[in-house]
């Protein structure tokens, strides 16, 4: 483990800490799970996909592109992406060399007992309007001094119960200082300045509107845009047609309700967007291969990712 190149972080590829496995319940459990990786081009995602637990990304390599509800955000060396559960975002690298990146997962158990308002707080840092934070060096060594120290617990501390006790205090350090240092982030979002980024501005509203009647025409009324402008430009900028993303964030969201929540299926179709139950099943037959009821039924996982069908809408 070295320090990497300009980065106060500790790297090495491969280098992982897992405590607790994801199969755990997660609503249940202490989950913690420190990946210290690369990611290519050619492994980018298609579309974007959730946890159901808080996840952070730590960029080293220059450059890379993160969606978070659709919105894209600009990322260069030591930003620190924040996610709550549930939120979709995407990571998407440049053509050239790998990226280096840390993935750090987590949750704590829904119902803390001790200080569990003081965890609440800190843990409100990821509520932050915009997910991304990038400080001035003096604060990056400060900030990411606590993840080498979690490095160094987990090389060092023979006794597994210890470790996992020392790594989870570190953390609610860094935690800490990440709540502390917020009103010190310097990032400032992409100004709107072209096709891609007015296309972008439209996925986010697909985002946070998917509950409602919005299609095509609709949504070339509220950005004045042409239909078929928009579904030329939506197509080249996501490869998806408007519908197929649509209905993709629609699943996504269903996916998680129908492992995450007491809902019934009915009642999850209705809050989703869909305009009538057997367009609720069809739809998610075609994207998932399976009946709502089935997949619920089926082992719970921590992301999911379906696959868009090649006919068109």
């Amino acid at each position: 483990m070295k320090p990497y190149h300009n980065s106060p972080l500790l790297y090495e590829e491969g280098f992982s800490i897992i405590i607790n496995e994801v199969s755990t319940p997660i609503e249940n459990s202490t989950f913690y799970y420190f990946d210290y990786d690369k990611r290519s081009h050619s492994v980018n995602m298609d579309f974007p996909h959730f946890h159901s637990f808080y996840e952070l990304m730590i960029l080293l390599s220059p450059k890379a592109y993160h969606f978070v509800e659709g919105k894209r955000y600009d990322l260069i060396a030591n930003d620190l992406v924040v996610l709550q559960p549930s939120v979709l975002h995407q990571s998407e690298y440049l053509p050239g060399p790998p990226s280096d990146r840390i993935i750090i997962g987590f949750m704590l158990p829904k119902q803390i007992s001790f200080c569990a308002s003081g965890y609440k707080e800190i843990l409100s840092v990821f509520n932050s309007p915009v997910p991304v934070f990038r400080f001035h060096r003096e604060e990056q060594n400060r900030l990411y001094q606590k993840l080498n120290e979690i490095v160094d617990i987990a090389r060092t501390v023979p006794n597994v119960n210890v470790r996992n006790l020392l790594i989870h205090s570190k953390f609610t350090e860094f935690l800490f200082l990440l709540y502390e240092m917020q009103e010190l982030n310097h990032y400032v979002p992409n100004v709107e300045n072209g096709v891609k980024e007015k296309i972008y501005t439209i996925t986010n509203y697909i985002h946070t509107h998917y509950t409602e009647d919005i299609s095509l025409a609709s949504l070339a009324d509220t950005f004045y845009i042409s239909p078929y402008y928009l579904s030329h430009q939506f197509k080249n900028v996501t490869g998806y047609t408007v519908v197929q993303y649509i209905q993709l964030t629609r699943i996504k969201n269903v996916q998680y309700l129908l492992l995450n929540s007491p809902m019934r299926i009915t009642q999850v179709a209705e809050s989703t967007g869909f305009s009538s139950f057997s367009q609720f099943n069809r739809v998610f037959r075609k994207f998932c291969g399976m009946s709502p009821s089935d997949y619920k039924l089926s082992s719970h996982q921590t992301s999911y990712h379906p696959v868009a069908p090649d006919a068109k809408q």
